[in-house]
């Protein structure tokens, strides 16, 4: 699940999502962990250049930031993100003695045009209103011949973290929250979003990733936090409707012969430059 989600659906699902995103420590326990690995595999595949001036849009708590600093070498690095809350969290992070954090939007980054040789989002770019508009800012702000670049979970085809507790509710006639964004999250999407906005040698990947659990009680708690609107429906479930999903969870899931919880779950990349 991404972080930066100021600019996704209204009503009561911007509500739950900024509730969730707008609480830097929350977030690192429920996603942090499954985002670094997703985020180490995608800067592997985008070979990025070292001494790069870096932007990381939608940056959140700072993990995907602190990944690029350890990695990629960056002369450097600044991450934007909507949320005040989130922002202070990265600065209170060793990584901020490197990076600069600051409080932006994505449809209207506060930096010149061609500043950036490396602009890159983990795991927002479905959950922009304007998704269009972000990546025409994205392109803006890199420099001709930079590189843009982005990854986020295979929602469409219910391949993020969630997938396999939204697949049980649907088993058991429960409609679960709609995740903002999703048909943006298809590959299709994302290659028809770069070449609108005019980026050049567009190449896309799947990350594959196993997100693990001590057991399935781990995996339950884990999945299902008071703060996001997938727990918020779990809990107004009743007794017997919680036990039958979480029953029909398990079966699915099974386990490791030494009872880990494990599974297979997906993000979709993408990446292109600037022209010349």
């Amino acid at each position: 699940m991404p972080r930066s989600a100021h600019h996704a659906a209204s009503g009561a699902d911007m509500a739950d999502t900024k509730a969730v995103f707008n609480d830097g420590a929350a977030y690192e326990r429920f996603m942090g962990r499954w985002s670094r690995i997703a985020g180490s595999a995608f800067l592997k595949w985008l070979a990025p250049p070292t001494r790069a001036q870096w932007l990381d849009v939608g940056c959140g708590t700072g993990a995907f930031t602190e990944l690029v600093c350890d990695s990629c070498s960056p002369a450097s690095l600044i991450g934007v993100d909507p949320s005040a809350e989130q922002i202070e969290y990265a600065r209170s992070l060793p990584i901020a003695r490197f990076a600069e954090f600051k409080v932006a939007d994505a449809l209207n980054l506060p930096f010149p045009d061609r500043t950036f040789d490396v602009v890159a989002s983990a795991l927002v770019i479905n959950f922009l209103s304007d998704r269009a508009r972000g990546l025409a800012e994205m392109r803006r702000v890199g420099k001709p011949g930079g590189v843009i670049a982005g990854y986020i979970w295979d929602f469409a085809g219910g391949r993020g973290t969630a997938g396999p507790l939204m697949k049980a509710m649907r088993a058991i006639g429960i409609e679960p929250p709609t995740i903002p964004g999703t048909d943006g999250s298809r590959v299709e999407a994302l290659q028809s979003l770069f070449g609108d906005a005019g980026l050049r040698g567009i190449e896309a990947c799947r990350i594959e990733i196993e997100p693990t659990y001590r057991d399935f009680d781990d995996y339950w708690s884990s999945q299902t936090p008071a703060f996001t609107p997938v727990g918020k429906l779990v809990r107004t479930l009743t007794e017997a409707e919680r036990s039958r999903l979480r029953n029909t969870v398990m079966d699915a899931l099974g386990s490791n012969a030494d009872g880990s919880i494990s599974y297979s779950a997906c993000a979709n990349a993408i990446k292109a430059r600037v022209p010349e």
